[in-house]
């Protein structure tokens, strides 16, 4: 069973409750397999914490910079998404606590790993939040979050894959890029698009998503890397 003694440690943090400490990092998965566990899954301080996560953010970017709403709500966006969150749990070394299923725990280098540790994290917020107070938790995006920021406006980490491409595009070789399905397979419920992105008619990157949206994004961000723009 997961001690918590360093964590609280590394925290700065000695937690009233510590069962609220422990259910922030109960996955639904280790209760679905461990329904006589005595508490309950993280999800419901997963919902506080991201509203907790969300006011401050938005108050430090409304106090700090003057931007119109519009810059402010993306970078709020980029600095809370799931990357952001799930990096900064890792950087805490959150994952070594969480309560898993056994199919869960295997499945350490997904897409769907760093969901749970970006929902833990805020689930971790809304432990502090309840145990410690709107102080406490600040503190802990004050070290952890918003020193990412400055990375985040520099290189414009704020815009969307598409949004960067089109501006680096024109401002440095003068074209817009341009997409085009190149291939669509799968079933009507289970679609397949490959999208190819453009300069004129030089295809530059190609890539796949269920939609053509996410197809489009992907492949902007492979562009981004090709040219070594990102």
């Amino acid at each position: 069973m997961q001690d918590f003694t360093e964590l609280e440690e590394a925290l700065q943090i000695a937690f009233s409750d510590k069962n609220l400490l422990k259910q922030a990092f109960v996955h639904r998965s280790y209760i679905n397999e461990n329904p006589s566990f005595p508490l309950p899954h993280n999800e419901r301080l997963e919902f506080l914490g991201d509203a907790v996560l969300e006011l401050i953010i938005t108050e430090h970017l409304y106090i700090t910079y003057p931007n119109p709403e519009g810059e402010l709500t993306n970078w709020r966006a980029s600095l809370v998404n799931s990357h952001m969150l799930a990096e900064a749990a890792k950087e805490l070394g959150l994952e070594e606590y969480l309560f898993l299923s056994k199919g869960e725990a295997k499945d350490t280098n997904s897409k769907a790993r760093n969901y749970i540790l970006a929902n833990c994290f805020e689930a971790l917020i809304g432990a502090i939040y309840l145990d410690q107070g709107y102080e406490q938790v600040k503190a802990l995006i004050d070290a952890t979050l918003l020193p990412k920021l400055e990375n985040i406006l520099e290189h414009k980490l704020y815009q969307d894959p598409k949004s960067q491409l089109q501006e680096i595009a024109q401002e440095r070789v003068g074209v817009t890029p341009s997409y085009r399905v190149l291939d669509e397979s799968g079933p009507d419920h289970s679609k397949k698009f490959e999208v190819g992105v453009y300069f004129d008619d030089e295809l530059i990157a190609k890539s796949t998503g269920t939609s053509k949206q996410e197809a489009q994004v992907s492949a902007a961000e492979a562009a981004l890397k090709k040219k070594k723009w990102n």
